[in-house]
């Protein structure tokens, strides 16, 4: 079935990344180690790297890598990717404005208007004879555990900010492992702190 394409909800042309269940996004996979992730993401642009606030004891030390998009004004990442030291690569976040494009077996997830992708995982769920899922804040999305999705407040509207995701460090689920920077209120995210003594440089 046809579903609503960039150019139809306002969103520039971006890369396109394909999402494979408990594998990855991309070039990104599940289970990498920091300088993995920064290798990988090499083909989108530099990343910086730091340390994640320690949000809940039972979790192991745990890495952000930002890759921002080469040739770009300063602008928020297009993918975030966390790292935690005991799992690996765990986490891939895609922006809603500069992130890659990334399809649920051809339901665009990122940049969407929240309300438009509500109703194509509807028509979807209902063509395909499946289920999709709503989120514990009310976001509709694929009914896929491994799949996150997260608002992000773009102007005035409320886009879509997919989390692509495994669980980490015993959590039970995709859920209960969401990084503590990935917690919004109203689409809006927390206040960013500036970690200190980080080991990890950017890098290029």
């Amino acid at each position: 079935m046809a579903f609503e394409t960039e150019a139809d909800f306002g969103v520039a042309e971006r890369d396109e990344w394909s999402y494979s269940p408990a594998v990855g996004v991309g070039p990104l996979r599940f289970g990498m180690t920091v300088n993995e992730v920064v290798e990988a993401a090499e083909i989108l642009g530099q990343t910086k790297v730091s340390d994640c606030a320690r949000g809940h004891a039972i979790f192991s030390p745990t890495w952000k890598a930002e890759v921002h998009r080469r040739g770009v004004a300063p602008s928020p990442p297009a993918v975030t990717a966390y790292v935690s030291q005991a799992v690996g690569l765990f986490c891939i976040a895609a922006d809603a404005v500069q992130g890659p494009q990334v399809a649920y077996d051809g339901l665009p997830l990122v940049g969407r208007d929240m309300a438009g992708l509500e109703s194509d995982a509807i028509a979807y769920a209902e063509a395909m004879n499946v289920h999709f899922r709503y989120m514990p804040e009310g976001y509709a999305g694929p009914d896929d555990p491994g799949v996150v999705m997260r608002g992000q407040l773009v102007g005035q509207v409320l886009r879509s900010r997919p989390l692509f995701m495994v669980t980490r460090d015993g959590a039970n689920t995709e859920w209960d492992s969401l990084p503590s920077e990935e917690y919004h209120v109203n689409g809006r995210p927390p206040r960013s702190t500036t970690p200190t003594d980080s080991p990890w440089p950017d890098v290029v």
